[in-house]
């Protein structure tokens, strides 16, 4: 069902619940006040309707239809359309997801079009229907109260983040090979957090600039301001988080790159070492091979064939080019 909820709220109370979209004008100019609909991944059917209803923006509907969009705030004549990218992380696969919520705000008008599971734009309605004084300022307290919950939304995915980079630096002299791959995947996931929430800043400032020029005539306007500013706040915090997360995760990448490097030099030393002693056993080996080869030629005419010492000579020369080569080898290290 595309339809969450559909209210027409007048001073900050609910005084009519429609019981379709084609006759919310209606009970809208019955009432007054100003008519709020939640819509869950709504075709072009269920968001051509209210686009009819409200004299939305083609362009706008467009990209409410899609979805896949950059955070970001655009004005259309007296109509507000914010695109705002929620996010909730995801224990079982320590992951994040990242939604999408497109806002229409008019005067008298907000139709919210969810396309994901975050945020709970549910417990927002509960919490401005249990606060008559704030959902008393119109649509713009409206706008100010789904802000609120999604930048709320972003401490326990700052919070996951934070667990993961931890594990990271335990895991960094571990050996593990997976490492590298886990910390180009969770900087991905950095850099979307941060495209998702960095945009907030402009967005947040525009719309206290509006309701600045509007002070004079409003007197809601300034409690607005001011629990947009406190909003604004927590999503400067936030982004300077993720610079701080991003930076660390930079850092862990070069100690990987270091570390790796360093085992890499430790294994050719040791595979330097070992070649040094086989080369050396192998020198030790090759003299008396070579005396015992001259002396396995068979040659008739040998002057130590008729020697009798010539045979334990042979021996003996044998020994001592060995027992010379180790000594030398020996002293150099390499045995």
């Amino acid at each position: 069902m595309a339809v969450i909820d559909n209210a027409i709220y007048v001073d900050g109370h609910r005084v009519s619940t429609p019981d379709d979209l084609a006759s919310t004008s209606e009970a809208l100019a019955e009432h007054g006040g100003f008519a709020w609909i939640g819509l869950y991944r709504p075709g072009p059917d269920e968001l051509g309707l209210v686009a009819g209803e409200f004299d939305l923006h083609p362009l706008a509907v467009e990209d409410a239809l899609v979805g896949h969009q950059r955070s970001k705030l655009e004005r259309y004549g007296d109509t507000l359309f914010l695109v705002l990218r929620p996010a909730r992380y995801l224990d079982d696969v320590e992951a994040i997801e990242f939604g999408e919520v497109d806002l229409f705000v008019g005067r008298d008008f907000v139709v919210a079009v969810r396309h994901a599971e975050s945020p709970d734009l549910a417990r927002v309605r509960a919490r401005l229907e249990s606060a008559p004084e704030l959902l008393g300022r119109g649509t713009m307290g409206v706008l100010y109260a789904i802000l609120d919950q999604i930048v709320d939304e972003y401490a326990p995915v700052m919070e996951g983040l934070e667990n993961d980079i931890d594990e990271i630096e335990a895991q960094l002299f571990s050996g593990d090979p997976a490492v590298t791959k886990r910390i180009y995947d969770l900087a991905g996931e950095v850099m979307e957090t941060k495209r998702a929430i960095a945009p907030l800043q402009g967005i947040i400032t525009a719309i206290r600039d509006d309701l600045e020029s509007r002070e004079s005539v409003d007197d809601s306007a300034l409690e607005l301001r001011r629990g947009l500013r406190d909003v604004l706040d927590h999503v400067l915090r936030t982004v300077e988080k993720i610079e701080e997360y991003r930076q660390t995760l930079q850092n862990a990448l070069t100690v990987h790159a270091t570390l790796v490097a360093q085992r890499q030099n430790e294994t050719s030393l040791a595979q330097s070492e070992q070649t040094k002693r086989i080369s050396s056993w192998a020198a030790i080996i090759f003299a008396p091979s070579l005396i015992t080869g001259i002396y396995g030629m068979n040659f008739v005419f040998m002057p130590e064939l008729a020697w009798p010492w010539g045979y334990p000579l042979a021996l003996l020369a044998m020994a001592a080019f060995a027992f010379t080569l180790y000594r030398i080898f020996k002293k150099r290290s390499w045995l």
